[in-house]
Protein backbone atom coordinates (compact mmCIF):
# COMPACT_ATOMS: atom_id res chain seq x y z
CA UNK A 1 0.00 0.00 0.00
CA UNK A 2 1.44 3.48 -0.79
CA UNK A 3 0.23 5.58 2.01
CA UNK A 4 1.17 8.51 0.91
CA UNK A 5 -2.07 8.34 -1.45
CA UNK A 6 -4.37 8.61 1.37
CA UNK A 7 -5.72 11.77 2.71
CA UNK A 8 -5.36 12.91 6.74
CA UNK A 9 -8.63 11.39 8.37
CA UNK A 10 -7.57 7.37 6.46
CA UNK A 11 -4.08 7.84 7.87
CA UNK A 12 -5.23 8.44 11.16
CA UNK A 13 -7.92 5.96 11.54
CA UNK A 14 -5.81 3.24 9.64
CA UNK A 15 -3.37 3.99 12.76
CA UNK A 16 -5.95 3.58 15.05
CA UNK A 17 -7.14 0.71 13.70
CA UNK A 18 -3.49 -0.47 13.84
CA UNK A 19 -3.59 -1.25 9.83
CA UNK A 20 0.12 0.44 9.84
CA UNK A 21 1.94 1.96 12.00
CA UNK A 22 2.22 5.67 12.21
CA UNK A 23 6.49 5.22 11.19
CA UNK A 24 5.23 4.08 8.05
CA UNK A 25 2.72 6.60 7.43
CA UNK A 26 5.62 9.42 7.89
CA UNK A 27 8.38 6.73 5.98
CA UNK A 28 6.14 6.65 3.04
CA UNK A 29 5.70 10.19 3.07
CA UNK A 30 9.29 11.41 3.49
CA UNK A 31 9.93 8.74 0.55
CA UNK A 32 7.58 10.26 -1.52
CA UNK A 33 8.88 13.63 -0.59
CA UNK A 34 12.26 12.74 -1.70
CA UNK A 35 11.18 11.04 -4.89
CA UNK A 36 8.84 14.43 -6.14
CA UNK A 37 11.85 17.50 -4.67
CA UNK A 38 13.74 17.39 -7.74
CA UNK A 39 11.47 18.21 -9.90
CA UNK A 40 8.78 20.21 -7.49
CA UNK A 41 11.37 21.60 -4.71
CA UNK A 42 8.68 22.32 -1.70
CA UNK A 43 10.50 21.86 0.93
CA UNK A 44 13.54 24.14 2.52
CA UNK A 45 14.05 20.88 4.82
CA UNK A 46 13.04 17.56 5.63
CA UNK A 47 12.76 16.79 9.23
CA UNK A 48 12.96 12.78 9.44
CA UNK A 49 13.97 12.98 12.69
CA UNK A 50 11.55 15.14 14.45
CA UNK A 51 9.00 13.25 11.78
CA UNK A 52 10.37 9.71 12.73
CA UNK A 53 10.05 10.49 16.82
CA UNK A 54 6.84 11.80 16.73
CA UNK A 55 5.77 8.94 15.17
CA UNK A 56 7.10 6.31 17.33
CA UNK A 57 5.54 8.51 19.88
CA UNK A 58 1.60 7.56 18.15
CA UNK A 59 2.91 3.74 17.99
CA UNK A 60 3.73 3.81 21.40
CA UNK A 61 0.10 5.61 22.71
CA UNK A 62 -1.74 3.09 20.31
CA UNK A 63 0.20 -0.04 21.44
CA UNK A 64 -0.60 1.01 25.20
CA UNK A 65 -4.29 1.80 24.16
CA UNK A 66 -4.74 5.26 24.64
CA UNK A 67 -8.06 6.84 23.12
CA UNK A 68 -6.08 8.10 19.47
CA UNK A 69 -5.81 11.92 19.32
CA UNK A 70 -7.57 14.29 16.34
CA UNK A 71 -4.31 13.96 14.04
CA UNK A 72 -2.44 11.14 15.58
CA UNK A 73 0.21 9.67 13.51
CA UNK A 74 -0.71 12.40 10.19
CA UNK A 75 2.00 13.84 8.43
CA UNK A 76 2.24 17.46 8.59
CA UNK A 77 3.95 19.91 6.36
CA UNK A 78 4.77 22.83 8.09
CA UNK A 79 5.30 26.40 6.25
CA UNK A 80 8.57 28.02 6.93
CA UNK A 81 7.98 31.20 8.67
CA UNK A 82 6.47 28.74 11.57
CA UNK A 83 8.66 27.70 14.71
CA UNK A 84 9.29 24.93 15.05
CA UNK A 85 12.24 23.25 18.04
CA UNK A 86 14.56 21.51 16.20
CA UNK A 87 14.51 22.55 12.64
CA UNK A 88 15.52 26.19 11.10
CA UNK A 89 12.90 28.65 10.02
CA UNK A 90 14.32 30.97 7.38
CA UNK A 91 11.62 32.21 5.83
CA UNK A 92 13.24 31.48 2.89
CA UNK A 93 15.64 34.00 3.15
CA UNK A 94 19.45 34.43 3.85
CA UNK A 95 19.13 36.58 6.56
CA UNK A 96 17.17 33.95 8.33
CA UNK A 97 19.30 30.97 6.77
CA UNK A 98 21.02 29.54 9.98
CA UNK A 99 18.38 30.34 12.65
CA UNK A 100 16.83 27.62 14.46
CA UNK A 101 14.13 28.67 17.01
CA UNK A 102 14.15 27.76 20.55
CA UNK A 103 10.15 27.62 20.94
CA UNK A 104 7.80 26.29 18.84
CA UNK A 105 4.97 28.53 17.33
CA UNK A 106 1.15 27.92 19.06
CA UNK A 107 -0.50 26.45 15.90
CA UNK A 108 2.60 23.82 15.85
CA UNK A 109 2.10 23.10 19.33
CA UNK A 110 -1.39 22.62 19.12
CA UNK A 111 -0.55 20.21 15.95
CA UNK A 112 2.41 18.60 18.00
CA UNK A 113 -0.47 18.79 21.36
CA UNK A 114 -2.96 16.56 18.26
CA UNK A 115 -0.69 13.84 17.19
CA UNK A 116 0.47 15.25 14.16
CA UNK A 117 4.06 14.42 12.47
CA UNK A 118 5.92 17.35 11.30
CA UNK A 119 7.76 15.76 8.02
CA UNK A 120 9.53 19.48 6.71
CA UNK A 121 9.37 23.04 6.45
CA UNK A 122 8.30 23.86 3.68
CA UNK A 123 9.52 26.73 1.01
CA UNK A 124 7.44 29.67 0.24
CA UNK A 125 8.23 33.42 -0.74
CA UNK A 126 10.76 35.30 1.15
CA UNK A 127 8.96 36.14 4.38
CA UNK A 128 6.25 35.89 2.69
CA UNK A 129 6.20 38.51 -0.11
CA UNK A 130 5.01 37.24 -3.35
CA UNK A 131 2.56 35.25 -5.45
CA UNK A 132 4.89 32.35 -7.18
CA UNK A 133 7.33 31.03 -4.48
CA UNK A 134 9.94 32.40 -6.77
CA UNK A 135 11.18 35.13 -4.46
CA UNK A 136 12.84 31.90 -2.08
CA UNK A 137 16.56 32.87 -1.84
CA UNK A 138 16.57 28.74 -1.93
CA UNK A 139 14.90 28.46 -5.18
CA UNK A 140 11.46 28.66 -6.82
CA UNK A 141 8.85 26.19 -6.35
CA UNK A 142 7.18 24.32 -8.83
CA UNK A 143 3.42 23.52 -9.75
CA UNK A 144 3.00 19.74 -9.37
CA UNK A 145 0.42 19.90 -12.29
CA UNK A 146 3.23 21.45 -14.66
CA UNK A 147 6.39 21.73 -13.58
CA UNK A 148 7.10 24.65 -15.51
CA UNK A 149 4.53 26.81 -14.13
CA UNK A 150 4.15 28.52 -10.61
CA UNK A 151 2.50 26.81 -7.59
CA UNK A 152 1.50 30.43 -6.30
CA UNK A 153 2.58 32.17 -3.18
CA UNK A 154 3.46 32.46 -0.82
CA UNK A 155 2.56 29.42 0.89
CA UNK A 156 3.63 27.90 -2.12
CA UNK A 157 5.68 25.11 -0.94
CA UNK A 158 3.33 23.93 1.45
CA UNK A 159 0.20 23.62 -1.64
CA UNK A 160 2.87 22.03 -3.63
CA UNK A 161 3.80 19.23 -1.33
CA UNK A 162 -0.08 18.62 -0.33
CA UNK A 163 -0.57 18.43 -4.55
CA UNK A 164 2.29 16.20 -4.95
CA UNK A 165 1.56 13.70 -2.35
CA UNK A 166 4.12 14.59 0.35
CA UNK A 167 1.70 15.22 3.13
CA UNK A 168 -2.14 14.59 2.92
CA UNK A 169 -1.83 18.40 5.45
CA UNK A 170 0.03 21.27 5.30
CA UNK A 171 0.07 24.53 7.03
CA UNK A 172 0.10 28.10 5.56
CA UNK A 173 -0.09 31.62 6.20
CA UNK A 174 -1.98 34.19 4.29
CA UNK A 175 -1.55 37.68 4.32
CA UNK A 176 -3.34 38.77 1.38
CA UNK A 177 -3.89 35.37 -0.46
CA UNK A 178 -1.04 33.05 0.06
CA UNK A 179 -2.71 29.85 1.39
CA UNK A 180 -5.79 30.53 -0.82
CA UNK A 181 -4.37 31.30 -4.17
CA UNK A 182 -1.37 28.79 -4.40
CA UNK A 183 -4.25 26.35 -3.24
CA UNK A 184 -6.55 26.83 -6.90
CA UNK A 185 -2.79 26.81 -8.45
CA UNK A 186 -2.31 23.32 -7.25
CA UNK A 187 -6.10 22.03 -6.89
CA UNK A 188 -6.39 21.44 -3.42
CA UNK A 189 -7.93 23.36 -0.43
CA UNK A 190 -7.07 26.10 1.42
CA UNK A 191 -8.39 28.09 3.82
CA UNK A 192 -7.56 31.56 6.00
CA UNK A 193 -9.38 31.99 9.05
CA UNK A 194 -10.94 34.88 10.41
CA UNK A 195 -8.15 37.13 11.61
CA UNK A 196 -7.46 36.12 15.43
CA UNK A 197 -9.14 32.72 15.01
CA UNK A 198 -5.74 31.41 15.40
CA UNK A 199 -2.73 32.42 17.14
CA UNK A 200 0.15 34.28 15.38
CA UNK A 201 2.54 33.49 18.20
CA UNK A 202 5.55 32.08 16.41
CA UNK A 203 4.53 32.81 13.30
CA UNK A 204 7.22 35.52 11.90
CA UNK A 205 5.63 38.82 10.91
CA UNK A 206 5.13 39.77 7.71
CA UNK A 207 1.99 42.37 8.12
CA UNK A 208 0.16 42.22 11.62
CA UNK A 209 -2.88 43.40 11.26
CA UNK A 210 -3.33 40.79 8.36
CA UNK A 211 -1.10 37.98 8.78
CA UNK A 212 -3.40 34.72 9.42
CA UNK A 213 -3.02 31.02 9.46
CA UNK A 214 -4.53 28.29 7.76
CA UNK A 215 -4.67 24.49 6.30
CA UNK A 216 -4.07 23.31 3.18
CA UNK A 217 -5.53 19.69 2.55
CA UNK A 218 -6.95 17.40 -0.03
CA UNK A 219 -10.61 17.83 0.56
CA UNK A 220 -12.69 20.29 2.56
CA UNK A 221 -13.16 17.55 5.88
CA UNK A 222 -9.46 17.18 6.38
CA UNK A 223 -8.94 21.04 6.28
CA UNK A 224 -11.17 21.27 8.91
CA UNK A 225 -9.86 18.35 10.81
CA UNK A 226 -6.28 20.88 10.81
CA UNK A 227 -8.26 24.11 11.55
CA UNK A 228 -10.05 22.25 14.55
CA UNK A 229 -6.55 21.38 15.95
CA UNK A 230 -4.74 24.38 15.63
CA UNK A 231 -8.11 27.01 16.66
CA UNK A 232 -8.61 28.90 20.08
CA UNK A 233 -7.25 31.38 21.86
CA UNK A 234 -4.34 31.85 23.24
CA UNK A 235 -2.88 34.55 25.58
CA UNK A 236 0.40 34.78 24.30
CA UNK A 237 -1.24 36.48 21.25
CA UNK A 238 -2.70 39.79 21.74
CA UNK A 239 -4.72 40.03 18.44
CA UNK A 240 -5.94 36.25 19.56
CA UNK A 241 -9.77 36.11 19.76
CA UNK A 242 -11.28 34.93 23.15
CA UNK A 243 -14.32 33.22 21.38
CA UNK A 244 -14.62 29.26 21.60
CA UNK A 245 -12.86 27.45 18.67
CA UNK A 246 -14.06 26.71 15.94
CA UNK A 247 -16.37 23.31 15.77
CA UNK A 248 -16.43 23.25 11.84
CA UNK A 249 -16.15 19.05 12.24
CA UNK A 250 -19.82 19.05 12.89
CA UNK A 251 -20.75 21.72 9.99
CA UNK A 252 -19.14 19.44 7.51
CA UNK A 253 -21.19 16.56 8.76
CA UNK A 254 -24.51 18.43 8.37
CA UNK A 255 -23.29 20.09 5.02
CA UNK A 256 -26.36 21.77 3.48
CA UNK A 257 -27.20 24.86 1.36
CA UNK A 258 -30.81 23.97 0.80
CA UNK A 259 -32.02 28.12 1.42
CA UNK A 260 -28.48 29.36 1.34
CA UNK A 261 -28.19 32.79 -0.05
CA UNK A 262 -25.11 32.98 -1.90
CA UNK A 263 -23.54 36.33 -3.51
CA UNK A 264 -21.75 36.33 -7.15
CA UNK A 265 -20.38 39.92 -6.82
CA UNK A 266 -20.10 41.53 -10.43
CA UNK A 267 -17.01 42.78 -9.92
CA UNK A 268 -15.13 39.42 -9.35
CA UNK A 269 -16.50 38.63 -12.69
CA UNK A 270 -15.37 41.44 -14.31
CA UNK A 271 -11.29 42.08 -13.06
CA UNK A 272 -9.54 40.61 -15.75
CA UNK A 273 -10.90 36.96 -15.61
CA UNK A 274 -10.14 34.34 -17.99
CA UNK A 275 -12.45 32.48 -19.28
CA UNK A 276 -11.71 29.37 -18.40
CA UNK A 277 -11.75 30.07 -14.80
CA UNK A 278 -15.20 31.64 -15.32
CA UNK A 279 -16.79 29.22 -16.55
CA UNK A 280 -15.56 26.44 -14.28
CA UNK A 281 -16.90 28.86 -11.18
CA UNK A 282 -20.16 29.46 -12.86
CA UNK A 283 -20.58 25.64 -13.21
CA UNK A 284 -19.32 25.58 -9.38
CA UNK A 285 -22.63 28.12 -8.86
CA UNK A 286 -24.76 26.16 -10.58
CA UNK A 287 -24.00 22.68 -9.18
CA UNK A 288 -24.66 24.55 -5.36
CA UNK A 289 -28.28 26.01 -7.06
CA UNK A 290 -29.19 22.64 -7.82
CA UNK A 291 -28.40 21.46 -4.35
CA UNK A 292 -31.09 24.03 -2.91
CA UNK A 293 -28.97 27.50 -2.37
CA UNK A 294 -30.24 30.19 -4.62
CA UNK A 295 -27.91 33.02 -6.52
CA UNK A 296 -27.88 36.68 -6.19
CA UNK A 297 -25.82 39.09 -8.02
CA UNK A 298 -24.05 41.68 -5.56
CA UNK A 299 -21.63 44.26 -5.71
CA UNK A 300 -18.64 44.84 -4.04
CA UNK A 301 -17.49 48.00 -5.22
CA UNK A 302 -14.40 48.90 -3.26
CA UNK A 303 -13.01 45.64 -5.32
CA UNK A 304 -10.80 47.59 -7.93
CA UNK A 305 -8.99 49.43 -4.86
CA UNK A 306 -8.24 46.21 -2.61
CA UNK A 307 -4.62 45.92 -4.15
CA UNK A 308 -3.90 49.64 -4.01
CA UNK A 309 -4.75 49.48 -0.19
CA UNK A 310 -2.98 46.21 0.51
CA UNK A 311 -0.11 47.57 -0.82
CA UNK A 312 0.43 50.51 1.15
CA UNK A 313 -0.59 48.60 4.69
CA UNK A 314 1.28 45.23 3.95
CA UNK A 315 4.44 47.01 2.83
CA UNK A 316 3.91 49.62 5.85
CA UNK A 317 3.47 47.17 8.27
CA UNK A 318 6.55 45.23 6.75
CA UNK A 319 8.66 47.93 7.10
CA UNK A 320 8.47 48.46 10.67
CA UNK A 321 8.40 44.05 11.68
CA UNK A 322 11.93 43.22 9.27
CA UNK A 323 13.38 46.58 10.88
CA UNK A 324 14.46 44.09 13.84
CA UNK A 325 16.88 42.18 11.15
CA UNK A 326 19.87 44.55 11.52
CA UNK A 327 22.91 42.24 12.52
CA UNK A 328 22.96 43.22 15.68
CA UNK A 329 20.04 40.84 17.39
CA UNK A 330 20.17 37.64 15.66
CA UNK A 331 20.18 36.06 11.85
CA UNK A 332 22.57 37.35 9.10
CA UNK A 333 25.67 39.63 9.97
CA UNK A 334 27.25 40.91 7.68
CA UNK A 335 31.21 41.18 8.47
CA UNK A 336 33.81 44.33 7.93
CA UNK A 337 31.12 46.75 8.70
CA UNK A 338 33.31 50.02 9.74
CA UNK A 339 29.88 51.21 11.87
CA UNK A 340 26.71 50.81 12.93
CA UNK A 341 24.94 52.66 10.25
CA UNK A 342 27.01 50.36 7.68
CA UNK A 343 26.01 47.53 9.39
CA UNK A 344 22.59 47.47 9.14
CA UNK A 345 23.10 48.59 5.68
CA UNK A 346 25.53 46.05 4.46
CA UNK A 347 23.58 43.06 6.76
CA UNK A 348 20.18 44.01 5.33
CA UNK A 349 21.83 44.33 1.44
CA UNK A 350 23.24 40.93 1.82
CA UNK A 351 20.23 39.24 3.59
CA UNK A 352 17.21 40.60 1.56
CA UNK A 353 16.27 39.95 -1.80
CA UNK A 354 15.02 42.20 -4.17
CA UNK A 355 10.75 41.57 -3.74
CA UNK A 356 11.74 42.30 0.46
CA UNK A 357 13.89 45.74 -0.33
CA UNK A 358 11.20 46.56 -2.55
CA UNK A 359 8.13 46.42 -0.53
CA UNK A 360 10.21 47.53 2.90
CA UNK A 361 10.99 50.55 0.55
CA UNK A 362 7.55 51.31 -0.13
CA UNK A 363 6.18 51.07 3.38
CA UNK A 364 8.92 53.41 4.96
CA UNK A 365 8.34 55.78 2.14
CA UNK A 366 4.57 55.45 3.27
CA UNK A 367 4.98 56.25 6.33
CA UNK A 368 7.65 58.52 6.16
CA UNK A 369 6.93 62.22 7.13
CA UNK A 370 4.78 64.33 4.38
CA UNK A 371 3.17 61.06 3.23
CA UNK A 372 1.56 59.18 6.26
CA UNK A 373 -1.44 61.07 5.53
CA UNK A 374 -1.53 60.97 1.95
CA UNK A 375 -1.02 56.91 1.57
CA UNK A 376 -1.05 55.10 4.75
CA UNK A 377 -4.07 56.91 6.73
CA UNK A 378 -5.56 56.95 3.45
CA UNK A 379 -5.26 52.99 2.55
CA UNK A 380 -6.69 52.78 6.38
CA UNK A 381 -9.92 54.68 5.42
CA UNK A 382 -10.18 52.34 2.44
CA UNK A 383 -9.44 49.24 4.21
CA UNK A 384 -12.81 50.62 6.41
CA UNK A 385 -14.61 51.49 2.79
CA UNK A 386 -14.16 47.72 1.73
CA UNK A 387 -15.00 45.88 5.28
CA UNK A 388 -18.31 48.10 5.00
CA UNK A 389 -19.02 46.49 1.59
CA UNK A 390 -19.16 43.09 2.91
CA UNK A 391 -21.15 44.26 6.01
CA UNK A 392 -24.08 45.11 3.29
CA UNK A 393 -23.74 42.58 1.09
CA UNK A 394 -23.95 40.12 4.05
CA UNK A 395 -26.86 41.78 5.20
CA UNK A 396 -28.68 40.00 1.37
CA UNK A 397 -26.80 36.72 1.53
CA UNK A 398 -25.07 34.24 3.64
CA UNK A 399 -21.91 33.61 1.57
CA UNK A 400 -19.95 35.27 -1.04
CA UNK A 401 -18.81 32.83 -4.16
CA UNK A 402 -16.38 34.26 -6.54
CA UNK A 403 -13.44 33.09 -7.99
CA UNK A 404 -9.80 32.60 -5.87
CA UNK A 405 -7.99 33.95 -8.25
CA UNK A 406 -8.18 35.49 -11.83
CA UNK A 407 -6.15 32.87 -14.07
CA UNK A 408 -4.66 29.31 -13.78
CA UNK A 409 -1.47 29.21 -12.52
CA UNK A 410 1.11 31.02 -14.57
CA UNK A 411 4.41 30.42 -16.33
CA UNK A 412 7.68 30.69 -14.07
CA UNK A 413 8.90 33.48 -15.11
CA UNK A 414 6.22 35.02 -16.77
CA UNK A 415 5.40 38.09 -14.67
CA UNK A 416 8.92 37.73 -12.70
CA UNK A 417 10.16 40.99 -14.31
CA UNK A 418 6.37 42.97 -14.02
CA UNK A 419 5.76 43.39 -10.12
CA UNK A 420 1.94 44.54 -10.96
CA UNK A 421 0.81 42.00 -12.80
CA UNK A 422 2.17 39.61 -10.05
CA UNK A 423 0.56 41.80 -7.73
CA UNK A 424 -2.69 41.78 -9.41
CA UNK A 425 -2.93 37.84 -9.37
CA UNK A 426 -4.27 38.30 -5.56
CA UNK A 427 -7.04 40.80 -6.42
CA UNK A 428 -9.92 38.80 -5.34
CA UNK A 429 -8.19 37.59 -2.08
CA UNK A 430 -6.71 40.39 -0.58
CA UNK A 431 -9.82 41.74 -0.08
CA UNK A 432 -10.72 39.39 2.41
CA UNK A 433 -7.60 39.89 4.55
CA UNK A 434 -8.39 43.89 4.89
CA UNK A 435 -11.95 42.97 6.16
CA UNK A 436 -10.76 40.09 8.65
CA UNK A 437 -13.41 37.55 7.29
CA UNK A 438 -12.82 33.99 6.84
CA UNK A 439 -12.18 32.61 3.13
CA UNK A 440 -11.60 29.07 1.72
CA UNK A 441 -10.41 27.95 -1.71
CA UNK A 442 -12.16 24.54 -3.24
CA UNK A 443 -10.73 22.78 -6.54
CA UNK A 444 -13.78 22.96 -9.02
CA UNK A 445 -12.54 21.40 -12.31
CA UNK A 446 -10.05 22.90 -14.83
CA UNK A 447 -9.70 25.95 -17.04
CA UNK A 448 -6.84 26.64 -19.74
CA UNK A 449 -4.58 23.86 -20.18
CA UNK A 450 -5.84 21.56 -18.12
CA UNK A 451 -4.95 23.68 -15.16
CA UNK A 452 -6.95 23.77 -11.70
CA UNK A 453 -9.61 26.64 -10.97
CA UNK A 454 -10.04 27.40 -7.30
CA UNK A 455 -13.57 28.38 -6.27
CA UNK A 456 -13.66 30.92 -3.31
CA UNK A 457 -16.12 31.05 -0.89
CA UNK A 458 -16.31 33.56 2.11
CA UNK A 459 -18.35 34.45 5.07
CA UNK A 460 -18.64 37.11 7.57
CA UNK A 461 -16.52 36.84 10.90
CA UNK A 462 -16.14 33.94 12.88
CA UNK A 463 -18.74 31.99 10.51
CA UNK A 464 -15.86 29.14 10.11
CA UNK A 465 -18.65 26.69 10.16
CA UNK A 466 -20.79 28.05 7.88
CA UNK A 467 -18.07 28.63 5.29
CA UNK A 468 -16.83 24.95 5.40
CA UNK A 469 -20.31 23.50 5.45
CA UNK A 470 -21.21 25.50 2.34
CA UNK A 471 -17.41 24.13 0.85
CA UNK A 472 -18.15 20.30 1.87
CA UNK A 473 -21.94 21.11 0.27
CA UNK A 474 -20.35 21.73 -2.86
CA UNK A 475 -17.71 19.10 -3.06
CA UNK A 476 -21.35 16.54 -2.69
CA UNK A 477 -23.36 18.56 -5.29
CA UNK A 478 -20.07 18.70 -7.88
CA UNK A 479 -19.80 14.50 -7.38
CA UNK A 480 -16.55 14.97 -5.31
CA UNK A 481 -14.56 15.31 -9.16
CA UNK A 482 -11.24 15.46 -7.38
CA UNK A 483 -8.35 15.96 -9.81
CA UNK A 484 -4.87 14.68 -9.34
CA UNK A 485 -1.70 15.94 -10.71
CA UNK A 486 -0.09 13.72 -13.37
CA UNK A 487 2.54 12.66 -11.27
CA UNK A 488 0.35 10.63 -8.90
CA UNK A 489 0.44 8.33 -11.61
CA UNK A 490 -2.18 5.58 -12.59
Amino acid sequence: MELWRLGAREVRDGIAAKRFSAREAAEGCLERAQEVEPDVHAFVELTESLALAAADESDRRIAAGEAPRALEGVPVAVKDNMCLVGAGCTCSSKILENWRPPYNGAAVERLLAAGAVPIGKTNLDEFAMGSSTENSAFGATRNPWDTSHAPGGSSGGSAAAVSAGAAPLATGSDTGGSIRQPAAFCGVVGMKPTYGRVSRYGLVAFASSLDQIGPFARDVADAGLLLDAISGHDPRDSTSSTRPAANVWDAIERADVKGLRIGLPKEYFALGVSKGVEAAVRRAASDLEGAGAHLEEISLPHTEYAVATYYVIATAEASSNLARYDGVHYGHRAEGAKNIIDLYSRTRAEGFGLEVKRRVMLGTFALSSGYYDAYYLRALKVRRRIRADFDRAFEKVDVVLGPTAPTVAFGLGEKTADPISMYLSDIFTISANLAGIPAMSVPCGAGEGGLPVGLQLIAPAFEEERLFSTARAYELASGERRMRPPLWGA
